[in-house]
């Protein structure tokens, strides 16, 4: 039992402070990010998801189900 127990007062934390610390560190390292064509992508994405449902199912209906 009290293995269990230095394991979440003392071991949990320390892995949540790393990964607080790491997440932080790699956000600053980031170079700013070009919202307009961060919108342009995610555009064309959305777009290509609808063609390719549309293609989708169509195919589904000209397939024969048994």
């Amino acid at each position: 039992m009290i293995p269990w127990l230095i394991f979440a007062v003392v071991v949990v934390p320390l892995v949540v402070v790393a990964f607080f610390l790491t997440s932080r560190k790699s956000a600053v390292a980031m170079p700013e990010i070009n919202d307009a064509e961060t919108g342009r992508e995610f555009a064309a994405a959305e777009a290509f998801e609808a063609e390719w449902h549309k293609a989708d199912e169509e195919r589904f209906h000209k397939e024969r189900l048994p």
